[in-house]
């Protein structure tokens, strides 16, 4: 099943969605008819200017959702949490979906309203993501910083585009967990799911506020399109360190604009960005206990298991062997 729309300012998925299900919206809630699946999906608004649709569902086919950019400006900021246990695929400029997630599929996206994207949700599996849609001039009244860095003034300036990516943290996903856990019948619930968005919100843009302030690219979809792309290839092989140049071709980017990109969207450099998927997937085997420490360096191109050793005591303040047992 395929949903295309366009991202105007005033679009309301819910109400579209709807009907395009042919299914009817009670209270801010929308069941998912039986013919396509089970579960729901639930909007509320804090004000006309912060709102949040949290989707939890099982399809019975996969679902492609379209976002078009209308070309009527972006003023609207949109965070897309996606916690599944699943591969999600997403992709920008219409084309073939990227996975963007390998071991962890979770992942936390901050955009502008005026970039094209393409999401998969495959069937038979078990969907869970929360969008927040916010205002500029709203979010920059709950951050109140008073020197933001240039990420939070791309953010909450008006008619920029941007796209950052941040990990999903642990307690992210236990926040996210109890936002789809609370008694919607109870009286304050929506006071209490407020708090906890809120919550989430501080989460992603704490981390963001940490990155280094540079002068910001403007980004469009052909480049967001790139990027993941090339992210896909860095992870697709760990045991072989990423070529800038090689990747530069591929993205059809310099290497001055791809490295400037990469850096700005994902938050670390090409380089750095392979080394801790090399890692996470080291702590990964490791924890499996289906791998010899030798097993899992050789494996992700360590010819010196010394340097791997230390490599990955510097991320996770044990040795492998030791983490192995932890």
């Amino acid at each position: 099943m395929i949903f295309s729309f366009s991202a105007t300012p005033d679009f309301d998925f819910m109400t579209y969605f709807a009907r395009h299900i042919q299914a009817t919206v009670q209270n801010g809630l929308l069941v998912i008819p039986d013919y396509l699946g089970q579960g729901s999906i639930r909007r509320l608004a804090f004000g006309p200017d912060f709102k949040i649709t949290i989707h939890r569902y099982l399809l019975k086919e996969d679902l492609i959702i379209k976002r078009n950019t209308s070309g009527q400006g972006n003023d609207l900021i949109t965070i897309f949490f996606y916690s599944n246990e699943q591969a999600l695929e997403i992709a920008y400029n219409d084309k073939p979906q990227v996975l963007f997630s390998q071991r962890d599929e979770s992942a936390i996206q901050v955009t502008s309203n005026d970039l094209s994207s393409t999401i998969r949700f495959p069937a038979h599996q078990t969907i869970h993501y929360v969008v927040v849609a916010i205002k500029p001039l709203r979010l920059q009244e709950l951050l109140a910083v008073d020197e933001p860095n240039s990420i939070l003034q791309t953010i909450t300036g008006s008619g920029n585009s941007f796209l950052f990516f941040e990990q999903m943290t642990a307690e992210a996903k236990l926040l996210l967990k109890n936002i789809a856990a609370v008694d919607m019948t109870d009286r304050l619930s929506n006071f209490y799911v407020q708090i906890k968005v809120q919550e989430l919100l501080y989460l992603v843009f704490h981390k963001l506020s940490l990155r280094e302030s540079t002068a910001h690219q403007t980004i469009n979809s052909a480049d967001a399109e790139k990027l993941l792309q090339i992210r896909s290839l860095i992870i697709s092989d760990l045991s072989v360190p990423p070529v800038i140049r090689d990747l530069a071709q591929i993205a059809a980017m310099s290497e001055t604009k791809l490295k400037q990109l990469f850096k700005q969207t994902f938050g670390s450099t090409i380089y750095t960005y392979y080394q801790q998927a090399r890692m996470e997937e080291a702590a990964f085997l490791l924890k499996q206990g289906k791998h010899s420490v030798g097993e899992v360096g050789y494996e992700l191109g360590f010819s010196n298991l010394s340097h791997f050793s230390r490599l990955f005591e510097k991320h996770y303040g044990l040795n492998p062997k030791r983490y192995s047992y932890s």
